[in-house]
């Protein structure tokens, strides 16, 4: 039994005027948030000091905030870390100190904030110069994932899908990262990991829908390009629904039960995914026929002397 196996004709590009105006706007306003706010970099960028601190009974994150912002550590953040008696505190680093004596004057609030004893499990520095190492070499990492599969979908199908799937991926990167920046969440290493994650799902969800409509171009003898790019996208719809939920329910657990810790690289999955399906059916295959795609540029190219070779 197939689920979703309905009768459908939904008519998605004779919406897609109103779904490019709701894409250009979210893009606009990520945009503006990205240029005034900035992002909330993490400590693997920005450079610091974390702690880990092992607690004997559950810490309040409210309270050991509270304890380092009173010493004069406003910027530290504390998050759990695995369980409740388990706390990461990361410190911004400071000129009038080096990494070690910020790292014991935090520990030393810390125990002097506890209500029982506390241990130091580990404390790791982060030169500035390493983070920004790792900005630059995370934007070349983006950069080069999007000119190669600009290279590998133009070499596969043709050069308008490789424009529109070039848009899609630009659509859902920056909205993603563009909701980081607007909320002001942490932006770390992990997330950025699950930004070029939605890169990949989002093109292998785009992939599928463009091999259906190439398919459906060269079978079908009637029907404009968007009569055919929807037929197209109603027959994927069922396959699109089903990859999306379960991959929705993974990460939702995910988010619910994983800690603090993987807050921000579950919810980035799940921005993705989300703005990832909406873009495969309407900002890649809107792009396609906005660039004027056409039975004719579907059709197999017939090689020189072909027709003398099947001749007897």
């Amino acid at each position: 039994m197939q689920l979703f196996k309905l009768n459908r004709a939904i008519d998605f590009m004779g919406m897609r005027k109103f779904a490019v105006a709701l894409s250009v706007t979210l893009m606009l306003v990520a945009i503006a948030s990205i240029a005034t706010r900035g992002m909330d970099l993490g400590i693997d960028f920005t450079g610091g000091t974390l702690i880990e601190v092992g607690y004997q009974q559950s810490a309040d994150l409210g309270k050991v905030r509270d304890a380092l912002a009173a010493a004069g550590f406003q910027d530290a953040t504390a998050q759990h870390f695995g369980t409740t008696r388990e706390v990461l505190v990361n410190l911004a680093p400071r000129a009038d100190m080096s990494n070690t004596e910020l790292s014991d004057q935090a520990f030393s609030v810390l125990k002097q904030a506890a209500e029982s004893g506390i241990e130091l499990r580990r404390v790791e520095f982060v030169g500035p110069q390493v983070g920004d190492e790792l900005t630059e070499d995370g934007g070349l990492a983006m950069l080069y994932a999007l000119i190669g599969i600009l290279i590998y979908v133009a070499v596969r199908f043709e050069y308008r899908f490789a424009a529109g799937s070039i848009i899609a991926l630009v659509h859902d990167v920056l909205i993603t990262i563009g909701i980081f920046s607007l909320f002001q969440i942490e932006f770390d290493l992990p997330v950025l990991a699950a930004v070029l994650a939605v890169i990949g799902y989002s093109l292998n969800d785009t992939i599928v829908v463009y091999d259906r409509i190439r398919e459906n171009f060269r079978k079908m003898r009637k029907g404009t390009p968007a009569e055919i790019i929807n037929t197209s996208l109603n027959q994927t719809l069922s396959r699109t629904i089903m990859t999306s939920v379960t991959t929705l329910l993974v990460l939702g657990a995910l988010f619910v039960l994983g800690g603090e810790i993987i807050h921000g690289f579950a919810l980035a999955l799940i921005i993705g995914v989300v703005v990832g399906t909406y873009s495969s059916i309407y900002v890649a295959s809107a792009a396609v026929l906005a660039l004027g795609i056409s039975k004719a540029d579907m059709m197999p190219v017939k090689k020189e002397g072909a027709e003398v070779d099947a001749s007897p």
